[in-house]
């Protein structure tokens, strides 16, 4: 895991915990054109720590933080260099857009010195199955292998995918997760043209405010999640330690809106319903919802209305928080940065803070743990994940019990 607020899964977790924003000025390029300045970037990331110079040069930011987190999770599954079998071992990785700041930078080169000098490596640069590709052939993995392409849902998806293909019984293990570096000028001009981003230039780090009734928009965010999914008996098999366990996988579709959720929530529901029905997993088992909670007017109160069709008087006693509020939204990776946010919770029993809540707004009035770290055991985690275009999925994990 390399988020905004660490390059590992050991120091996101800490600094999760402890309430530290990751938002801060743009320091990648110049964004004094821009009406928002500030965004949550990953901070002192070398690529070289997990590849050559030759491939660093070549790989986009978003390819360069997938290996490195692919690298992080195969490591500490202890597979690293051998896979008990190549031809059923896969990689799903999701990506919202996958090479934006090649894409952009090829652009500029096409418009301005002609086409003659785009790169050739510009277009599996850019495209955003190539941190598929390339992770599979760093491990020579031959199995199932694909990205998943859903907005924000997209590394939600990417896990979900790889539960379901090995449930199918056309892999026995898969790398999953996702991977974004979308913090450029070009995107940043896009959402904020859409008001979809804070302007809180002048305090970055009070600006992803989820269910305070201040919010005024989402945080763009760079990172990247990895996780090794196997069967229990390929696990058990090789001797894995086995860190937790996907209890369900529910997807839907909003039909509603480009980019607006329906306003009661009614996609994310049916997302949750399902996730839960997929193993007859009850209700009042789960203990923390980590939400997609972006800090947008909308999106913000809808997923509360959700959550409360769900759970009936039992939403009372869930904690309901988003990490955004310290990551800033990750696109096409939040899905995986929060699975994994929920597997911790899951099995440490500590639920990170939902920061810079200090005037809660009405319509979101689910306990949130609010700017403070709650410790509780967690039975059952979710993790919900919504997309423009009307997306939604959610994953349950626990601990895992023999």
């Amino acid at each position: 895991m390399l988020t905004p607020v660490g390059l590992s899964t050991e120091e996101s977790w800490s600094n999760l915990l402890a309430g530290k924003s990751g938002a801060a000025p743009i320091t990648k390029f110049d964004p004094s054109p821009l009406q928002v300045r500030f965004a949550c970037e990953v901070k002192g990331f070398d690529p070289l720590q997990y590849m050559d110079r030759k491939e660093a040069r070549r790989y986009d930011l978003f390819l360069q933080l997938a290996l490195a987190a692919a690298h992080q999770a195969v490591t500490q599954a202890g597979l690293e260099g051998k896979f008990p079998d190549p031809l059923r071992s896969g990689v799903i990785i999701g990506s919202g857009i996958g090479g934006m700041m090649t894409f952009e930078e090829q652009c500029l080169t096409y418009l301005q010195k002609g086409p003659d000098r785009v790169s050739p490596f510009f277009v599996p640069m850019f495209i955003p199955d190539i941190a598929a590709g390339i992770v599979s052939i760093r491990y020579g993995l031959k199995g199932p292998n694909f990205a998943t392409v859903s907005a924000c849902a997209s590394s939600a998806h990417a896990i979900g995918e790889a539960y379901d293909q090995i449930r199918l019984g056309r892999a026995d293990c898969i790398v999953a997760g996702g991977s974004e570096a979308a913090i450029t000028g070009l995107a940043i001009a896009g959402f904020q043209n859409m008001k979809a981003l804070s302007t809180r230039n002048d305090a970055p780090e009070l600006a992803s405010r989820p269910f305070d009734r201040g919010r005024d928009g989402f945080v763009l965010g760079d990172g990247s999640a990895m996780v090794v999914l196997e069967s229990l008996d390929h696990a058990v098999k090789r001797g894995a330690t086995i860190i937790g366990e996907v209890l369900g996988y529910g997807l839907s579709g909003d039909a509603h809106h480009m980019t607006a959720p329906s306003p009661d929530g009614e996609g994310a529901r049916r997302a949750m319903q399902l996730c839960l029905a997929d193993n007859a997993v009850d209700p009042a088992r789960v203990g923390y919802v980590n939400a997609h909670g972006t800090s947008t007017p909308l999106g913000d109160v809808a997923e509360t209305s959700a959550v409360k069709q769900v759970f009936g008087d039992h939403a009372r006693n869930l904690i309901f928080g988003s990490s955004k509020s310290m990551t800033g939204h990750l696109l096409g990776a939040a899905g995986a940065v929060e699975f994994g946010v929920a597997l911790l919770a899951a099995t440490t029993g500590q639920i990170p803070p939902t920061i810079n809540q200090t005037d809660a707004d009405p319509d979101c009035d689910l306990f949130s743990a609010p700017n403070q770290m709650v410790e509780r055991p967690i039975d059952v985690a979710l993790s919900n994940s919504f997309g423009f275009g009307g997306h939604n999925v959610t994953l349950a994990v626990s601990a895992y019990r023999e």
